[in-house]
């Protein structure tokens, strides 16, 4: 194993939620030759910059968890910037990939491939089967199009030059390293800035948009690190016989799902608020149901081990930290 563990592996979007937790999983292993790139350093959606790179640093294994992201209000307000940017940085990597000798990638995707109104849960062969949620569409096109490029690569180049380039499709994701924005964040942290900042004020109650009813998966930012992993490693007979040439992605999620009320309750526990929480029915529930079929990643031999009040735990501290707020 030492010289796996010398490896040069490339982790890009490593200031991100999930690239820092890739990051901490592969040094936890013992990895000893992780590089790394701010975008001040390296703007990804450059073609000459990334070129330039990849020749100079020759990694020999690429995780690819850079992308521009954002809620509901900045997919809606800069369509342009979120298909453009990802296109490009999901473009540019995985070509200087394959064109400096890197054998193996994982592209990190979103389940917003899904259509709509995918039947729940949602498995890897519901996608381009129906239309696109509208308000994220461009951001959802790209990572469709981040999964065919791998599986185009490995098509035309996988057997004479010994490429094998994956893609795994994260269910909602929280914990360290998440946006807690007051307007940009998503449910889970923003949940916990709203219950921390009630208990602080001393606030009677806090109101939730919505009925509480529509139900969401969740899965530990560490958790989704490790699994990505797992399918970097798996050997390549395994994977071929588990996922095909052109449906090759692998969805990675909690295993179940809960309401949003029921997220409520457990939010408020984790941060120690003890007032009412009410629900605003006037205000939209979006999608009644949004749940990812794992049992793919779960026949291959990975499961969730964080549950959901220990993820909420480990949230809220980091929440803490990074507000230094008590």
């Amino acid at each position: 194993m030492p010289s796996e563990l010398n490896q040069k592996i490339y982790v890009a979007g490593h200031r991100g939620m999930v690239g820092s937790a890739i990051v901490r999983n592969l040094e936890a292993k013992g990895h000893t030759n992780i590089i790394t790139r701010m975008h001040s350093e390296l703007d990804l959606t450059n073609q000459a910059a990334v070129k330039l790179f990849f020749e100079q640093e020759k990694p020999q294994q690429v995780y690819l968890a850079a992308a521009k992201v954002g809620g509901i209000h900045a997919n809606n307000t800069f369509p342009a910037e979120f298909i453009y940017q990802n296109l490009m940085m999901e473009a540019n990597v995985i070509h200087q990939a394959f064109s400096n000798g890197v054998k193996k990638l994982l592209f990190l995707g979103s389940s917003c491939i899904y259509p709509k109104l995918a039947p729940q849960p949602m498995s890897e062969d519901a996608l381009l089967t129906g239309k696109l949620e509208p308000t994220n569409e461009p951001y959802a096109i790209a990572k469709i199009a981040g999964i065919k490029l791998c599986e185009s690569y490995n098509r035309q180049y996988g057997d004479s030059h010994g490429i094998d380039y994956r893609s795994v499709m994260p269910t909602n994701l929280y914990g360290p390293g998440d946006n807690y924005h007051p307007e940009n964040s998503h449910v889970i942290p923003a949940l916990i800035r709203r219950f921390h900042e009630a208990k602080v004020n001393n606030a009677p109650e806090v109101v939730i948009w919505g009925t509480g009813t529509p139900k969401r998966e969740f899965l530990y930012v560490d958790d989704m690190a490790s699994a990505s992993v797992f399918v970097m490693e798996i050997d390549k007979a395994s994977y071929d016989r588990n996922t095909e040439p052109m449906q090759s992605h692998i969805n990675v999620g909690f295993g179940s799902d809960i309401s949003i009320a029921e997220l409520a309750s457990e939010v408020a526990k984790a941060t120690g608020f003890e007032g009412k929480i009410t629900y605003d029915s006037s205000k939209p529930d979006g999608a009644p149901r949004k749940w990812m079929d794992s049992c793919q990643l779960n026949r291959l031999g990975w499961k969730a081990a964080t549950n959901l009040n220990e993820g909420l735990a480990l949230a809220y501290e980091n929440f803490v930290l990074l507000n230094q707020v008590h």
